[in-house]
């Protein structure tokens, strides 16, 4: 007897049905449903809660922080122009993040019952709900986990991490903007397509955010003219 494969079911919290895919969650994940409105994650109303954060959250949490950074490499003997210079180098180290977290982490690919339920929590959801404003920022809560190497370290590393931090943020809010914006021209413009085009074209290409340079230097700009409106 053929045993009928798993569907799951919207209209119930959806976290702990995914796993259940198996080796179909691949696919059923990249074909992405067009609502504004996600699914229930948990049927727990505070784990629920905890899934959804507004993008304006993340500058308002994490500006503070980046002048905190960048002040106390300045007290630890940085120039205000030292400190500035390394928080680009931290943004430029955070576009390269950005592109190695993208590719490799949230693009694994899974087909047991936690890697499933994992990779949906992580990154599953955003390509299923691309739309779902309120699970496209990662929560606060979350990130804060990465701001422990920064507590004890020399002058140079704080206003480093701070720029770094920065990059998150900036990558945070351009990544709610290429899905809820609407660019007329320039770069805005070419970045929503590009990004629109790993979305509903070619998922295992165009994993920047917020630039196209680490897809240009690793060979995974997408071969065909981004073309996604």
């Amino acid at each position: 007897m053929v045993s009928k494969p798993f569907t799951v079911d919207l209209s119930k919290p959806i976290v702990f049905q995914v796993g259940h895919l198996g080796e179909a969650y691949q696919k059923w994940v990249h074909q992405p449903i067009g609502s504004k409105d996600g699914p229930r994650f948990f049927a727990n109303d505070f784990c629920e809660l905890l899934t959804r954060t507004k993008w304006w959250v993340i500058p308002l949490v994490w500006a503070p922080v980046i002048c905190w950074l960048a002040f106390v490499s300045i007290q630890r003997g940085l120039t205000p122009t030292e400190a500035a210079s390394a928080a680009v180098g931290g943004i430029f180290i955070w576009t390269l993040l950005e592109y190695c977290l993208h590719r490799f982490l949230f693009h694994v690919r899974t087909t047991s019952y936690w890697g499933n339920t994992l990779h949906y929590l992580l990154h599953g959801c955003h390509h299923k709900h691309p739309l779902d404003g309120l699970r496209l920022v990662f929560p606060p809560a979350a990130t804060s986990i990465l701001c422990l190497p920064a507590l004890s370290t020399p002058a140079t590393a704080p206003a480093l991490f701070g720029g770094a931090l920065l990059g998150y943020v900036m990558y945070d809010c351009t990544h709610y903007y290429l899905h809820h914006g609407k660019p007329s021209k320039g770069y805005g413009q070419f970045l929503k397509r590009y990004h629109l085009n790993h979305h509903f074209k070619t998922e295992n290409k165009g994993f920047g955010i917020t630039s196209s340079i680490w897809d240009h230097v690793f060979g995974t700009f997408p071969a065909t003219k981004v073309g996604v409106s």
